[in-house]
């Protein structure tokens, strides 16, 4: 994995991560954005950038968010 949107996007989509990633790996679903793990290469700039703080690293993820990872496979894996 590499970094994962967590709920507080949910609803929220405030695109600044998608501004600022350099491979374009961030993509909008139905209700919140998702970071496609195979083209992040983990430098970090979402995180930053994201207004709302719901850009985490896979291994940082608050326990009560380790679920989204599964919903950002999901969503890759429905495309």
């Amino acid at each position: 994995m590499s970094y994962v949107i967590t709920s507080a996007c949910i609803d929220e989509k405030a695109a600044d991560c998608v501004d600022v990633c350099p491979v374009d790996c961030i993509e909008e679903g139905p209700d919140q954005y998702f970071i496609d793990s195979d083209i992040c290469i983990e430098c970090g700039a979402c995180e930053v950038a994201c207004p709302v703080g719901a850009v985490y690293y896979d291994t940082d993820l608050p326990e009560e968010e380790k679920h989204m990872i599964q919903k950002a496979e999901n969503f890759y894996k429905s495309k």
